[in-house]
């Protein structure tokens, strides 16, 4: 006798059929008719699960956008050219992730309705890894608010300016070392990066390429690269699964959240132990962390700790966001260099124009190099390092242009296709920064480019940082090299250089930061194959229900 009847199964699809249908009537009753935006059709119980892209989501979001937006008004009769969908949205177990994919829709959300759109979604392997410190994880609570503000007052044009000789010297000790051993071209940019940002936040000098400060700060950016994205862990879809004990070595999820906890810790706490010590020897560097701290000496507790726990977090979330993010850019700017070799000519005609060959250009030589500042401006179009930012979440219930966004969505944005628009930006695979110039020979500012920055309260502080030191490292590069392919240049076009397909992107193959590949051998492909596999086995029984269905129309 079989031990579940086929009485029991159909009865279990019986009730499974009722609560969702009583599900589907609340949620039309929700959205009061209101369709969502336009996407793939979710399927039962899953829903999109199967449509998300796990890589390169960026490519993926922009071509279903259109798609699905061109099918969508072509059922309603609307359909124009111009009306191809600027918004894309996905459901989950239950949960919408939005696509924003448009200027004009970032623009009418995040900015005009911003204050709805301020939060972040839960991620539950952020939890588990205790990363709530990171402003850019997270919500917009009031101590958010206060550290966005110390961190708005600390980067801005002014005191960036004050740190320009800084910029200065380290890119002079970049050109030196690549001089010496351009094979470890990529090696170096991760220093120069990981170097600025330890001085001018901590004062701290960075020993080596394998500094363990700047380590610790690449292993969570890898971490968080491979963890953000939607579809990138069941957890993260699943959050039960949190509570799986770790003697399931194959399932459960809390050796990667300790893993984590550690090395967030590591990047959080490290450098502010470091500027402690040297205060109380006497050998602080400057740095932001000395003034702040030093502003936070007539307070008294609570309060001094609660200030000083707002100084680790902001600094911290800069530390982590721009050790890697300027050697990216500059990375792009070697392939561009690479695939348009003549843009190098004309650039070094203007830097010789300038310097007359004497000297390294300066930042006082900006207004005259438009040129070199039209290349910069290119590469943050033509290669966003962050395609998709950090995504928002809604506070309530929305309505734009008739669809419905509900409480709690999940909102990306991305800045790849806003900046990949050809009508803003023709021919926006090639590199061009001659787009940039006007025909009087004058550099045109684009406020378009903010977009890979984010949008509204929580775009990224550090951007004015990002411009000085790309334009510093572009100009002085220019200056004394000539780039061209190695001996084992193989010639072609992009495909020759690929990037990673993460959060953050990275020329690949991307060296590996210092003891994250025996972490990484311990968790991800047992969890990979657990996701695969339940994936798999959702697409086999909605496949074989929908082979049922038809089998039974014929």
């Amino acid at each position: 006798m079989p031990l579940v009847s086929l009485t029991s199964i159909l009865d279990i699809l019986v009730l499974a059929s009722f609560l969702s249908a009583i599900f589907a009537i609340r949620d039309y009753q929700r959205r009061r008719g209101l369709p969502y935006p336009p996407g793939p059709r979710p399927l039962p119980l899953i829903g999109n699960l199967l449509d998300i892209p796990k890589e390169f989501s960026w490519l993926s979001y922009t071509q279903l956008s259109k798609n699905h937006g061109m099918i969508y008004f072509a059922e309603k009769g609307l359909l124009t050219e111009a009306m191809t969908g600027d918004v894309l949205s996905f459901h989950v177990f239950g949960k919408v992730i939005v696509v924003l994919n448009s200027l004009k829709a970032n623009k009418d959300l995040l900015e005009r309705r911003g204050d709805i759109y301020l939060d972040r979604p839960v991620i539950p392997i952020f939890e588990m890894m205790k990363w709530e410190w990171n402003l850019a994880f997270s919500n917009y609570t009031d101590s958010c608010r206060l550290a966005r503000k110390l961190l708005d007052r600390s980067l801005r044009p002014a005191i960036i300016a004050a740190y320009r000789p800084l910029l200065q010297t380290k890119t002079h000790a970049l050109l030196t070392q690549v001089l010496a051993n351009p094979d470890e071209l990529e090696a170096y940019l991760h220093h120069l990066s990981g170097s600025l940002i330890l001085a001018m936040g901590y004062g701290y000098e960075v020993k080596g390429l394998n500094d363990p400060k700047v380590n610790a700060a690449k292993n969570m950016i890898k971490l968080t690269s491979t963890t953000t994205l939607p579809g990138a862990l069941l957890v993260n879809d699943l959050p039960f699964l949190r509570h799986i004990p770790e003697w399931l070595p194959w399932f459960s999820y809390k050796p990667l959240a300790r893993y984590g906890c550690n090395i967030g810790q590591e990047v959080l706490q490290g450098p502010m132990e470091f500027v402690r010590e040297t205060i109380l020897n006497g050998t602080a560097q400057p740095s932001l962390a000395l003034d702040n701290l030093q502003e936070t000496e007539k307070l008294e507790e609570p309060e001094r700790g609660k200030m000083e726990e707002m100084i680790a977090r902001a600094l911290g979330s800069t530390y982590l966001a721009g050790t890697d993010t300027t050697a990216t850019s500059l990375m792009s700017f070697f392939v561009a260099a690479l695939l348009r070799p003549e843009i190098q000519t004309m650039a070094q005609a203007e830097l010789d124009a300038v310097t007359r060959r004497e000297r390294l250009p300066t930042f006082e030589d900006r207004p005259r190099l438009p040129f070199v500042d039209a290349i910069c401006q290119e590469v943050v179009r033509w290669r966003p390092v962050v395609p998709l930012g950090m995504p928002h979440a809604t506070t309530e219930d929305d309505i734009y242009n008739g669809f419905f966004i509900p409480k709690g969505a999940a909102v990306i944005v991305n800045a790849w296709a806003i900046l990949h628009d050809p009508v803003m930006y023709p021919e926006p695979d090639t590199f061009k920064p001659e787009r940039f110039i006007d025909p009087n020979g004058s550099l045109r500012e684009d406020p378009v480019l903010t977009s890979s920055f984010g949008f509204g309260k929580r775009i990224c502080p550090g951007r004015h940082l990002a411009d000085a030191t790309l334009f510093i490292a572009v100009a002085s590069l220019l200056s004394v090299f000539d780039i061209k392919k190695g001996g084992n240049g193989t010639g072609g076009g992009p495909d020759v250089y690929p990037f990673t397909g993460g959060v953050v992107r990275a020329l690949s193959p991307a060296p590996s930061p210092q003891g994250m590949e025996g972490q990484k051998s311990l968790f991800s492909p047992l969890h990979e194959l657990l996701g695969s596999f339940v994936r798999l086995v959702f697409h086999v029984f909605t496949k074989a229900a929908l082979f049922n269905k038809e089998t039974r129309s014929i």
